[in-house]
């Protein structure tokens, strides 16, 4: 990391950073690819409400995940996957039926000229789709049902 006179701003020199934001309460890890010598603002670069943490992801050498514990059922409330923004279903990518793992694509909403992916929040087979290609959503809404 580079140092600046300014106490917001650092050089990456890594290729990717990864970005902890909460919305509507949700908390959600982004990577975020970072072209070579451009700045990124950490702090300072939004409003006062806003909280913003930004570290370097290292994938070099992967480090073996450790095992999971016993899935545990969960509730009909836990097997509703919901939109975390407000835009317009683009492309349905699961079917009714499919087993999907936590992260597969799940549906694409268009929103502010930007598709954004919505993937699966559990593994398990997609239950119903509550929503068409066209159709507005608003955060938190449902979007599918898993069984």
């Amino acid at each position: 990391m580079d140092h600046h006179p300014h106490p917001c701003r650092y050089r990456q020199k890594e290729t990717t950073v990864q970005l902890t934001m909460t919305i509507d309460g949700k908390k959600y890890r982004v990577d975020v690819e970072v072209e070579e010598g451009e700045e990124v603002r950490t702090e300072g670069a939004f409003p006062p409400t806003a909280t913003m943490q930004a570290y370097p992801v290292y994938s070099a050498h992967p480090t073996a995940t450790p095992p999971l514990a016993a899935p545990t059922p969960a509730s009909s409330s836990e097997k509703i996957c919901r939109s975390p923004i407000a835009g317009v279903v683009f492309k349905i990518v699961a079917q009714v039926g499919q087993h999907l793992e936590m992260n597969d694509l799940l549906v694409v909403l268009e929103a502010m000229k930007m598709e954004t992916n919505i993937t699966a929040h559990m593994s398990g087979k997609v239950e119903k789709i509550l929503v068409s290609v066209g159709e507005a959503v608003q955060p938190g809404q449902a979007i599918a049902e898993f069984a």
